[in-house]
Parts: C-alpha cells; sequence; structure tokens
C-alpha cells in the first residue's frame, strides 16, 4: 500500500508540473502576442460607417489598420495627441473607403485590398491570416482557428491575437465565435459584431 500511495503522488506532482509549463508557456505566449509595433510614419483617414466612425491607416505597403473609434486596444498613435498624419488622398485608404462602402451597402462580399500586417508578431500573423480564410457567412470557434494555425493547444494566445486584430471587418475577426456557437467579446463592442454578422446572413435567431 505505501509504495502505491508514492507512485499516486509521484503521478500526481508530475500532472501538476505539466499542467503548471502549460499556464506558464500561454502566459508567455500570450505576452508575445500582445507587442504590437507601428510605425509613426502611417498615414490615416477617418469614415463615418453606418456602425460609426471608422479609423483607417495605411503604409506605402498596404492597409495597416481599420479600427472603430473609441474601441479597445487602439494604437497609441491614435490617442491624442494625435501622431500619424491625415491624408484622405492616400490610394489604399481611399480604396478602402469605397470597399467598406459597398459592403455596408451589401453590394460587396469579399474584400481586395493590399494589406501590411507586418506590424504584429509572428503569432499574430498567423492567426489574422486564418482568420482572412473564413468566407463570408461563415464562422469559426477559437479553438477551430487555433487547429489551423497548427497550436490546438493555444486557444487562450489565439483569443488574444483575434481580440487585437488591427483590421477589423476586412481581417473577419468579427466571424469568430465560442465553443458553443455564442457571440464572444468584440474590440469594436458586440452590438457590432451582432450588426455585422447579420449583415453576411451568418448570425442564427438562437444566438441572439
Amino acid at each position: 500500500m505505501p509504495a502505491k500511495r508514492q507512485n499516486n503522488k509521484g503521478s500526481q506532482s508530475r500532472l501538476i508540473r505539466t499542467q503548471k509549463d502549460l499556464i506558464r508557456q500561454t502566459l508567455e505566449t500570450i505576452q508575445k502576442v500582445n507587442k504590437m509595433k507601428f510605425d509613426n510614419s502611417i498615414v490615416q483617414t477617418t469614415f463615418h460607417s453606418p456602425l460609426g466612425e471608422m479609423i483607417i491607416a495605411a503604409t506605402d505597403k498596404g492597409l495597416a489598420g481599420v479600427w472603430f473609434a473609441g474601441q479597445r486596444h487602439l494604437p497609441p498613435q491614435l490617442v491624442k495627441p494625435y501622431v500619424w498624419r491625415e491624408d484622405p488622398n492616400h490610394p489604399v485608404l481611399r480604396q478602402t473607403i469605397a470597399q467598406l462602402t459597398e459592403y455596408y451597402a451589401g453590394t460587396r462580399t469579399e474584400f481586395d485590398l493590399p494589406l501590411d500586417l507586418g506590424h504584429g508578431t509572428a503569432f499574430q500573423q498567423s492567426v489574422w491570416q486564418a482568420l482572412l480564410a473564413i468566407p463570408q457567412g461563415g464562422t469559426l470557434s477559437y479553438g477551430q482557428v487555433s487547429q489551423r494555425i497548427g497550436k490546438p493547444e493555444a486557444v487562450r494566445a489565439v483569443g488574444a491575437a483575434v481580440g487585437r486584430n488591427p483590421v477589423s471587418v476586412i481581417v473577419p475577426c468579427h466571424r469568430v465565435l465560442g465553443s458553443d456557437g455564442s457571440l464572444t467579446g468584440y474590440a469594436g463592442g458586440l452590438h457590432r459584431k451582432t450588426a455585422l454578422l447579420k449583415l453576411e446572413g451568418a448570425l442564427q435567431e438562437n444566438m441572439l
């Protein structure tokens, strides 16, 4: 009996160590996910969408950001005093506004814009690329996204990367739901997530 108790204690100790290692690795991944670096040379403009004012930002490489005014996780450059220069005539910004206008009118189901997602970490970019593969009218859970990027154990870190997606609507983080199909957190507000999914015909009545 004593030997059996010792074996049980040894198994429990190994299990606890394994769990602690997983927690530590997850926290380290989330910390890395939160480190985004935006260049001060980015230019911006605003767009008055049906869901409120949006801030659109671009680099020479492409579209770098689309945020709802006042949402969570805004870059510090968009908190007064503003750092990014206003340039409403920038070709990528004008193209983005044109396509967003068509999207909200229900006449566009896919975006065709050059993207510059290089301000995120490698992990974040892998998550955002997975979001781009979700078609309009479709949804995925956070667990399914983590499976698609080959990191099934990183669901929490995936959730953090989804929450810090810098290109709202166009990189469709609003199409990610809870494991039970319920609506979950959205940096721009759940009312906007609901409206976007309704517009795309992806929202079931039992989700409301």
